[in-house]
């Protein structure tokens, strides 16, 4: 069989060239190639780009981030083939916001800033360096609130400075200028980091100035760690020295994250002559108080901040606790919790505008206390006519609590006390109120409303479980004169920006109840002016008491006068009642109380007992021209029939009976007074 033709074998390939490179493909030639050209492209046109065409684009992006114009009138220039590329402007402007004025808030003759690309790369914004040649920056407030250095939208709640990591951050000659109208503050200050200096001090952050705070000297000094190298990282420590007038804040601490100046701890001390002067420097409307030491452990947290660890002394009190504060809505709101293990009762004058009267002879108060407790002690007056600055009452809001383990009151026998202070857009309520005695309490509450154009305020106190015994000056040794459980109560309201005026303008009642006690049967006679029987007693010393079935005073107020409806005294001896005025308005007492003998007395004058003058110091007397017709017919008796008949005039025929002090009490009760009916 034939065969057909043979299938030619491949041909062998050739062996691969020693050295021979890939080839490669045409898309990536095309792709390097373009790569290539656009990086000559980049090169030449930066080498030949004009910074400044981007001042306007850079204008309008801050002028929208700050919300004010923004505008570099010099060149911009800048260096970015570096892992730190910079950016340096001249003469930049930062304009006041439109209800400021005309003008410039900021100006900053030269600015360089630069960043860190490597950072930037790993998505975290550093900045590598800022410097700041001779800035000068005016910060303004006006008397409503409004500031410039809030950057926020309008409308957006205010929130504290926070910048960016800076590694080394430079001001060369830089001048603060601070026009504060709401906090009557104004200064001046020189700023500088200068690293031009060698040795120790180079670099580091310093601010000093001076100017005035309320019209008193202001000086503020403001010390920072270096700001060559700063590591974002660690904790940055400043010291700040600050004194206004009395005033002096020392403080050392941390900004835990630089420059994030919403966040920073430190401890610190304040002193001062009174506690209401830190308003100026802090927002919140504190009480007056006598001298002041504090310390405590500060800690900010954005709007928020807290004083831990507080301790110190007000006056001659001691006090410890926390506070805390935070702004809402524009609003300062202070929380706390304080406490006093000894607390001088004669510090809190101060609260109300007034002084102890040991002010004048070397307690611990301010000179303007201590005039103040001169002036009322030359005018002869108790109530102060400090007034309220009800503006700052409104300005903010509080919640307070506070007790004292012990109290030296003086003569008065109080033993403990707290209240729980509050503050709601200008209501200030201090309720519960308490004084503990060693026997019965003080208590209620104390309400005063500057809500509206004039403030009113309003007591409601009720003394109960009290002894007399216990509230009266004693002789050591000797029995007291009146025994007994006492009760009171205070219902007063009164408008005023004043003590003194919400005194003068009191409307309410008030009332005293003894239900039951004993007092000494020489004081009994005294008030039905027994001769032969007190003079006996007076002379024999005798201290034998005799009891009390009741005891009665009720008031009625009305425009500061406190006019008595009720005053009944009833004795195992004598039955005595009373009438006159306490007029709160000009402080002036004018009471008197007749007693009737319940058995006959040979020898008897009816002159009532008076107690009249000025409030701080009455005067206890006997109203002797009551007794003139009885001491005219005396005289008359005498010449006319013999020596004995002088004294029928004077013979005690009318006596009292005992008084239905169930009824009496019962009747009191329903009319507001703090007993109750047996």
């Amino acid at each position: 069989m034939a065969r057909g033709p043979t299938a030619p074998s491949p041909a062998p390939s050739p062996a691969p060239a020693v050295g021979r490179r890939w080839d490669v493909p045409a898309p990536l030639r095309w792709v390097g190639a373009i790569l290539t050209l656009l990086l000559i492209a980049i090169a030449i046109f930066v080498s030949v780009f004009q910074w400044n065409w981007l001042r306007g684009p850079i204008d309008t992006y801050l002028s929208g981030r700050l919300h004010r114009q923004v505008t570099i009138h010099g060149d911009l220039s800048a260096k970015i083939w570096s892992w730190t590329p910079t950016a340096t402007a001249n003469d930049v402007t930062v304009a006041e916001p439109g209800w400021a004025g005309r003008g410039q808030m900021v100006a900053i003759p030269r600015l360089t800033v630069g960043i860190d690309f490597k950072r930037l790369l790993g998505g975290r914004l550093v900045i590598a360096v800022i410097d700041a040649q001779r800035p000068t920056v005016l910060l303004q407030r006006d008397a409503s609130g409004r500031n410039n250095w809030t950057f926020s939208p309008p409308g957006a709640a205010p929130q504290p400075l926070k910048l960016p990591p800076i590694r080394h951050f430079s001001i060369d000659d830089g001048r603060l200028t601070l026009d504060d109208a709401r906090r009557k503050l104004h200064f001046v200050g020189q700023v500088s980091s200068n690293e031009r200096l060698t040795g120790y001090g180079r670099g580091r952050f310093t601010m000093t100035g001076k100017g005035t705070l309320n019209s008193t000297p202001f000086f503020a000094q403001i010390l920072g760690g270096a700001l060559l190298n700063v590591d974002p990282d660690k904790p940055y420590p400043f010291t700040t020295d600050i004194r206004a007038g009395s005033t002096h804040v020392l403080a050392k601490g941390v900004i835990p994250k630089p420059f994030d100046l919403g966040q920073l701890r430190a401890d610190g001390s304040v002193t001062g002559q009174d506690l209401a002067n830190l308003y100026y420097l802090t927002g919140f409307a504190l009480p007056n108080s006598p001298p002041y030491q504090l310390a405590g452990h500060l800690t900010r947290n954005d709007s928020s901040f807290e004083i831990a660890g507080l301790h110190g002394h007000v006056g001659a009190s001691d006090v410890s606790g926390r506070l805390a504060g935070k702004t809402v809505d524009g609003r300062r709101k202070l929380t706390g919790d304080l406490t006093s293990r000894h607390l001088k009762l004669a510090d809190l004058t101060a609260v109300i505008g007034g002084a102890p009267r040991g002010a004048i002879r070397g307690t611990v108060a301010s000179p303007t206390q201590k005039a103040m407790a001169a002036k009322l002690t030359a005018e002869g007056r108790v109530f102060p006519d400090a007034h309220l600055d009800v503006a700052r009452v409104r300005q903010m809001d509080a919640d307070v609590r506070y007790r004292a383990e012990t109290v030296d009151a003086g003569p008065l026998p109080i033993r403990q006390a707290s209240l729980h202070v509050r503050l709601d857009h200008g209501l200030l309520t201090l309720s519960p109120l308490s004084l503990v005695l060693p026997q019965g309490a003080l208590s209620g509450q104390v309400r005063l409303d500057a809500r509206g154009a004039t403030p009113v305020t309003a007591v409601d106190l009720t003394l109960a479980r009290a002894q007399v015994q216990e509230l009266l000056p004693g002789n050591a040794g000797a029995a007291p004169p009146l025994q007994g459980p006492l009760e009171a109560k205070a219902r007063l309201t009164g408008t005023g920006d004043s003590v003194r005026a919400a005194a003068g303008s009191a409307n309410g009642t008030f009332a005293v109840a003894i239900p039951q006690g004993q007092m000494r049967q020489l004081l009994a006679e005294l008030m039905g002016i027994d001769v032969t029987k007190s003079l006996f007693l007076y002379l024999s010393k005798d201290q034998k008491p005799t009891p009390v079935r009741c005891a009665v005073a009720e008031f009625q107020a009305r425009d500061g006068v406190l006019t008595a409806r009720r005053i009944l005294i009833d004795t195992g001896v004598v039955q005595a009642q009373g009438k006159g005025t306490i007029d709160l308005k000009n402080e002036r007492l004018n009471l008197a109380l007749t007693g009737k003998p319940k058995h006959f007395r040979l020898v008897r004058i009816p002159a009532p007992i008076t107690l009249k003058g000025r409030l701080d110091d009455p005067k206890l007397g006997v109203d002797f021209g009551k007794a003139a017709p009885q001491l005219g017919a005396a005289a008359i008796l005498g010449a006319l029939v013999s020596p004995a008949a002088v004294i029928l005039p004077f013979l005690g025929i009318n006596t009292a009976k005992d008084a239905d002090c169930t009824a009496l009490l019962s009747e009191a009760a329903a009319d507001g007074a703090p007993v109750a009916a047996r």
